[in-house]
């Protein structure tokens, strides 16, 4: 049995999409909450076996977890430990969780956390001598959809703003990667008999410069923004200062920060061990770009 956490969330809406495409014929026990819009798991025609909870529930995970042979935990890194230690008491054979290149930030405020977890998930796996196969997915920033907080933020900003400020000219790479060739590459990595690496970076087709994703953007709106270049110094100050006056309730510091710094990764290691071959970003912000002029 395969049990799925975050399948109706961003990128899983897609992985279930993948698996109805390929008609999956395993039982995939699915964690929701209360709230969650499950109706394409209901029309999915596949074998689903819906159970409502908390991640955070020890208890509840510990039942989750039960006669489930493969664990595929999407509902983010910070939720990483309440599925780990349950899917390692009760003999998982394998689990695969999607945390994020965010750990490779050189900003410690960005970093530390996920480093911290990973630490403890590999304690553990070791402490109880455990024979579970981990595998780490490692998305860059994830855009496809209005409700994917980072890409959705730029358009809404773009579109109101002629002005629009970049931080160091808007020099500093990123390597956007689509929801949809994330669910893709979740059914992969699931479907594959045998990984090469314990690891795998999902990063988008090619680098590109922040300014020219803000341009592309622009483009596909049809605007005439002007982009202002911004030293990075002065946009954390703003943000620190946007942070205190809002006592906490606004808080981008850590994104401004991280404006500054390269933020690609190559993937070679995923095309080489499953086919990964994720779409251009011009391809998918055109996607996102229309949906947003339709709404």
């Amino acid at each position: 049995m395969l049990l799925v956490t975050g399948i109706t969330g961003h990128s899983g809406k897609y992985f279930l999409q993948e698996l109805i495409n390929h008609k999956y014929g395993d039982t995939i026990r699915c964690v929701v909450r209360n709230s969650s819009d499950t109706s394409l798991l209901d029309n999915s025609g596949l074998k689903i076996e819906k159970v409502y909870g908390d991640l955070q529930d020890k208890e509840f995970m510990d039942s989750c977890v039960k006669d489930v042979d493969t664990v595929l935990h999407i509902a983010g890194i910070q939720k990483t430990l309440t599925v780990i230690q349950p899917a390692v008491k009760n003999s998982v054979k394998r689990v695969i969780v999607v945390h994020t290149t965010g750990i490779y930030s050189k900003f410690k405020s960005a970093s530390e956390d996920y480093k911290i977890i990973e630490l403890h998930m590999q304690k553990i796996i070791s402490d109880n001598a455990s024979p579970i196969h981990i595998t780490i997915l490692r998305p860059t920033m994830i855009y496809g959809n209005l409700w994917d907080l980072n890409m959705s933020k730029f358009i809404k900003m773009v579109d109101k703003l002629r002005l629009f400020p970049v931080i160091n000219h808007g020099d500093s790479l990123i390597q956007p990667v689509n929801a949809r060739d994330l669910g893709k590459a979740y059914y992969q990595v699931l479907m594959a008999q045998q990984l090469k690496c314990n690891d795998y970076i999902l990063s988008g087709e090619k680098p590109i410069k922040m300014v020219d994703a803000f341009k592309l953007i622009n483009n596909n709106l049809g605007k005439k923004t002007i982009f202002i270049s911004v030293p990075l110094g002065f946009g954390v100050l703003l943000a620190r200062f946007l942070k205190a006056v809002t006592l906490g309730r606004i808080d981008y510091v850590e994104q401004v920060q991280r404006m500054g710094e390269d933020r690609s990764f190559p993937h070679d290691d995923a095309i080489r061990d499953f086919g990964y071959n994720p779409m251009s970003f011009a391809e998918g912000i055109k996607i996102e770009v229309e949906q947003y002029k339709n709404k």
